[in-house]
């Protein structure tokens, strides 16, 4: 049985390699630009696996499902990768980072309990969250050095996660492309009788 993706599949694909890519790359040496040419061309992949599946009418919420599983597993990776090429890279960024992690497995365990799935609702704050991570990341990347953007990205992130949190715990069932929490609330008080 052959099976076809379909193109905004094959970008979400090509982000799901670069993972291992990328942090086999790190493990291995290689020089930062070449790092951050993976990240960018991750980030391109995302930017454009949506407008992609919007243009073609391939938007479902199976697509933006795999989408969101995609872009944890490829930037825990980065992050991985950014550092082993950059041992200091979250120096003096423990405070944001572990709470980011602790939201994250809550807000995911969450999601699991309540709607079987973790959401996946591609957020205002979660794009511009996305801009910030990949300027953060190629930042240190192409300098080799860490850089004051890593705690930033990370409050910036746990921010995101809070606001997706809430999203979660306000909307009655699973629902893709949520812009906002307070999209969330207002979508809520017109589901009421």
């Amino acid at each position: 049985m052959d099976v076809v993706l379909s193109p905004p599949e094959v970008l979400v694909a090509f982000r799901a390699a670069c993972a291992p890519a990328i942090f086999a790359l790190a493990c291995f040496g290689f020089p930062g630009p070449l790092l951050a040419g993976v990240l960018l061309a991750a980030f391109l992949s995302d930017v454009f696996d949506g407008i992609v599946a919007r243009r073609m009418g391939l938007g479902t919420g199976g697509l933006r499902h795999a989408d969101t599983l995609v872009d944890t597993w490829f930037y825990v990776a980065a992050a991985v990768a950014m550092r082993i090429a950059v041992p200091g890279a979250f120096d003096g960024a423990g405070l944001p980072l572990a709470l980011l992690i602790a939201v994250h497995v809550s807000r995911k365990t969450f999601e699991l309990a309540k709607f079987g799935r973790i959401a996946s609702y591609h957020m205002w704050s979660s794009k511009a969250l996305g801009v910030v991570i990949m300027l953060t990341m190629t930042t240190v990347f192409l300098t080799g050095s860490p850089s004051l953007l890593v705690p930033l990205a990370l409050w910036l992130g746990l921010a995101n996660e809070l606001e997706g949190f809430v999203a979660s715990v306000v909307l009655p069932e699973w629902t893709a492309d949520v812009a906002s929490a307070i999209h969330a609330c207002q979508m809520r008080v017109k589901s009421l009788p």
